[in-house]
Parts: C-alpha cells; structure tokens; sequence
C-alpha cells in the first residue's frame, strides 16, 4: 500500500524543473487534472484568436510519446479550475503533455512556433521559500480567532486591509522587495520610472564585461523643477484659456542635458593626451586634474555619471554622455502592484501574525491598554528577528572580506 503524501511539496521533479506533466489517454479519457502549484490560465485554444496569447501553457500529443513526435494540440479544449477537458475523447495510448511556459521553450513541440516560449515556470522556482498572502488571511482566521481565543470575531475585509499594509510596511525595509530592470538610456537621457516604483535603490551602468559601475544622484549639482511655467516681460507666469499655468520645457533640465560632464569632473583633458599634473607629465584621463592637485569632493568624485528623479514627468533623467548605455534599476516596491508580488517569505510569516494582531486590537475600544501594549512589544521583536533572518548574513563570508583588511574600519 502507498505512502500518502502529506509533505507541503506537491509537484514532481519533472513538473517543478520542466514545468511539463504527462498523461497516457486510457479508456476514453476526457478530462486531464493538472497539479502544478501554478494555476493554468486559458484564454482560447485556438492561435488565431487573440486571447490564445494569454495562456500560460501549451497543449501536446504524441502516438509514441518519444522526443521529436509531440506536436501542439490545435483542436477545441477547454480549461476550468486546472482542468483540460478535451472533446471528443483521444484515441487511447496517445501521450498527453502539459507544458507550462519556459524560458527555453520546452522540450516538446516539432517546431519553433510550437515551442512554450515564456516564464511561467521560472517564476515558480524558488516559491517554497514563500507563502501568499491569501493563506496568511486564512492562517490568521483560523489560528486567532474564534471562540476562546484572543480575538472572538473579526471581519475577513479588516484581516486583508491589516495583511496588506502589512505586507507594504515590511516591503519597504524588512521583506526582499528589491525589483529590477535592465534598461538602455535613450538620446533624451529620460526612462520612465516602473510602473510600481516606491523609490530606488541603486543604479548601475553596465560595460562590454558585464561589470556595474554605480551611478550617483546629482546630489547638489542640479535638480529638477516640478513646475517651469512660461513668463511675460514683467516675470510673470502666463495662464491658458482655463486659467492654468502654460508650462514650458525646464531650462534647468535642458542645460544639465546639454553640459560637458569633464567640467564637472574637472577632467581638463579628455583626449587622453599627456598633460603636465603639477609632478611631472602624466596621462591623466580618468581623474580630476585640479581635483587630484588641490582636493576634491568625494561627492563629486565620479565618472560614471549622475542621475536624477524628475517628479514632475515621472522619468529618470541621466546627465550627458550616457546616451546608449545599459543600466540596471534597482528599486523598491510596496509588494501589492501584482498579483505574483502578492508574497511573504516565510522567515517573516510569524512577524506578519503578530502586526495583523496588534493592529487589529488597537483599533478595539475597551480593550486593556496592557495587552495592546504585550502585543506591540511582541510586534517589535518578531519583526526584529524577520529582519535578521531575512539579511541572509553569513559568516564565512564575512571572514573573507575581513581577511583582507589591514587598518581598523570607522563607523
């Protein structure tokens, strides 16, 4: 007799690796039921139709189920809660295959067309390390509350508001919500921020060696004006029709585009040609001449370029000469834009349980002061100990930088 599973881990290697699941028509089958933690999406079996490109999956058959003889199912199927139902029933012993979009197409599929290009599989990797934000609630409903425990009743909406402002709250330092893209910077030196931007964190431009090189926010250098209105002869600011400011390109903007980073740098020479540093002759590209002779500001000692947030557009703008380079975003959002970002690491469920409660009972008149007070203490702890967890700090690695060093660090 078989050993039932009761383990958390539902999919098999092949479902969790390949994102594919295999079935053997037997008896006139119609229905094949899925088990993949990813739910399928269907939008139309048909490639001609346009809601075809919302599946997340691809549909296979083969007589021998061997390599090479799978080929893309195009007749009338239907998809409802993880279930293929196909009409009318194949022929028995045909090999079924359910292949969730991958990165590389899948092993399945004659040809390129067939092939199930996406990332839905990838996007599965490593989701054991998380729990959703949906079993959070349910968690939370039945393990405090109810007849003889700390909270008697609650309503289901007040644990989803509490959980995700939560979710936001811990988002913003405690949770790894750190989001990127890789972008290129166009001739008008402006990208759009991300659609579920909350502030960056860092940015990098990328050389042919696949190496970063920070690039540092303006700082004091320049700034973006949220408001450029146009102005009369007497400097005063022009109205339309409906009495609103006319607004006109920032000149502010428009001359940080057009400077020359080398004075800013005080890179006197940038041709690379032997100049005289005060010591003798010496080939100084990359450094501030007069920085080097008479000190600089390290705030200021940078080549890789500056950028700045424009508030006003909702873009980045880069200084001048960074048109073309490939750069990296990083940044922070507050976990709630998507429903994939919907997700909590589970070294912080425990820290979420005890924000839901103090948050809830805080809110309750009559409620003795004391035991507000217990549960914001235990708030605190558990979202100390989420943070330590989840900085994923590592000894021998430590050591290893520390290895190296042969003067005392300042703080």
């Amino acid at each position: 007799m078989p050993i039932p599973n009761n383990g958390l881990i539902t999919e098999t290697n092949r479902q969790y690796y390949e994102g594919a699941q295999g079935f053997v028509v037997t008896g006139g089958q119609t229905s094949f039921v899925t088990t993949f933690n990813t739910d399928l999406i269907f939008g139309d079996w048909n490639p001609a139709n346009t809601n075809y490109a919302l599946n997340n999956f691809k549909l296979y058959t083969s007589p021998t189920g061997l390599p090479g003889t799978f080929s893309e199912y195009l007749s009338t199927y239907t998809v409802i809660d993880n279930v293929i139902n196909i009409t009318p029933a194949l022929t028995n012993g045909v090999y079924v295959v359910v292949q969730l979009k991958i990165l590389d197409g899948g092993n399945y599929g004659t040809t390129i067309p067939e092939k199930a290009f996406g990332n839905t599989t990838e996007e599965n990797y490593g989701s054991y390390a998380y729990t959703s934000l949906n079993d959070i609630i349910n968690n939370f409903m039945v393990a405090y509350v109810g007849k003889d425990k700390l909270i008697p009743s609650v309503k289901r909406t007040d644990v989803i508001f509490h959980a995700k402002r939560s979710l936001q709250e811990f988002s913003y330092d405690t949770l790894k919500s750190i989001k990127s893209q890789e972008l290129t910077i166009p001739p008008s030196l402006s990208i759009v921020l991300p659609q579920d931007y909350v502030n960056y964190v860092k940015l990098a431009w990328i050389d042919e060696a696949g190496v970063k090189h920070p690039i540092y926010p303006t700082n004091n250098l320049t700034l973006a004006p949220y408001e450029s209105p146009v102005q009369d002869s007497r400097g005063l600011p022009i109205q339309d029709n409906f009495g609103d400011n006319i607004d006109a390109e920032s000149i502010t903007e428009k001359r940080w585009r057009n400077n020359d980073l080398n004075s800013l740098t005080n890179n006197l020479n940038s041709g690379g040609n032997w100049i005289d540093n005060g010591y003798g002759y010496d080939n100084w590209l990359w450094y501030g001449y007069f920085g080097q002779r008479y000190g600089l500001d390290p705030q200021y000692a940078n080549e890789n370029g500056y950028f700045t947030i424009n508030d006003r557009e909702g873009k980045i703008s880069f200084s001048s000469g960074m048109v073309g380079r490939l750069i990296i975003i990083e940044y922070v959002s507050d976990g709630l834009a998507y429903d994939l970002d919907t997700k909590v690491p589970k070294l912080a469920e425990e820290a979420m349980y005890a924000h839901i409660i103090h948050a809830i009972l805080a809110l309750r008149i009559n409620q003795p002061e004391y035991v507000i007070s217990r549960f914001k203490q235990e708030k605190s702890a558990k979202l100390r100990n989420a943070k330590i967890r989840l900085s994923n700090i590592k000894l021998e690695e430590i050591t290893q930088v520390l290895r190296g060093q042969s003067k005392w660090i300042k703080h």
